[in-house]
């Protein structure tokens, strides 16, 4: 019979790679070129400690949030780190290929997409629906307002995830994304860690942060477009300026929503059958047929190798070669 693990394991994909988070360790798997798997553990323990004032719930939700945007931030760049040393070995003329740009222009050129990054971000989520509830002709003093801005930034976003995972290299994470979940449910289940075996689960998780982003969309839907009329008729009196909108948006009421949605996600995971979570996880579970696609038996094996130095297991068998390990 299977039977449930009780340690939790969950993580993120990366380029040609998968992320693996268990108690106190950190994993990233990552395939090179050559077929071999180069491994990067370090020790990680959660700010959001039982028994402290952050790990309270709600707020222990908003520094979960912070945490996973700092390690999902740094795996990416080591991944993306490790790519690049693939092209430039791969190059026809290798030295000539590390000389090419400098380090300023390496520098200019990431400062650049962050801005474009940045400006289309508040193109699509600030500005954009705010100005087509004002072409509906919604007064921005009315809840609806607020609502259809909230349902349009929604929508925006999913149609957003749809369009990247047309691209190549983005269909790749989104198996290596597969990958992890496969394992993850395999290793939750209690059934033999051999790819056959993981091929045969979902790539459908709870827990995935696919879920907890769009927990977390459809909640500010509501609490925006309440918390935007109450400021409008009681405070304002009148239009809220863009700025001031977004400010409390961000600094105040973005926080407790992560929070909540932190603890919506953890008892959902605890309680999938459960007929109001089966409800709640609809949507999230919807679009991670966006953002998880099958992968194949090497991606399987690099989620495999990831999840078991997450969890310390032996790693015999596996091509690997670790080029950071705990201390």
């Amino acid at each position: 019979m299977e039977q449930k693990k009780e340690i939790s394991v969950g993580g993120q994909a990366v380029i040609e790679g998968v992320m693996m988070r268990g108690p106190d360790v950190i994993a990233t798997a990552i395939r090179r070129k050559d077929g071999t798997i180069e491994l990067f553990r370090e020790h990680f323990v959660t700010k959001a400690k039982k028994g402290t004032f952050l790990g309270l719930p709600i707020i222990r939700g908003f520094v979960s949030l912070i945490e996973m945007l700092i390690i999902g931030m740094k795996t990416i760049t080591l991944s993306a780190n490790r790519a690049e040393l693939d092209l430039k070995e791969n190059a026809p003329n290798p030295a000539k290929a590390s000389t090419e740009k400098s380090k300023t222009v390496q520098q200019l050129e990431n400062l650049f997409s962050y801005v474009i990054a940045f400006a289309l971000a508040f193109l699509l989520f600030g500005w954009l629906p705010y100005w087509l509830a004002d072409l509906v002709g919604f007064s921005r003093q009315n809840f609806f307002f607020n609502l259809f801005a909230g349902v349009m930034r929604a929508v925006f976003f999913v149609v957003y995830i749809w369009l990247i995972s047309k691209m190549k290299d983005i269909h790749r994470i989104f198996q290596y994304h597969g990958a992890e979940h496969k394992n993850v449910n395999a290793y939750e289940k209690g059934i033999p860690l051999e790819i056959p075996q993981i091929q045969a689960n979902s790539t459908i998780h709870p827990r995935c942060g696919t879920s907890f982003i769009f927990f977390v969309l459809l909640l500010s839907i509501i609490i925006f477009s309440l918390a935007d009329t109450l400021v409008s008729a009681f405070i304002i009196h009148g239009k809220i300026p863009l700025a001031t909108r977004l400010a409390y948006h961000i600094v105040i009421l973005l926080p407790l929503i992560g929070g909540v949605s932190y603890e919506i996600l953890k008892f959902s995971g605890k309680n999938i059958n459960h007929p109001l979570v089966k409800i709640l996880t609809v949507p999230g579970m919807a679009l991670q047929k966006i953002t998880t696609q099958p992968p194949d038996d090497s991606m399987i094996e690099v989620g495999l190798v990831a999840m078991k130095a997450a969890l310390g297991m032996d790693l015999d068998g596996h091509n690997v070669q670790i080029i950071q390990d705990v201390t």
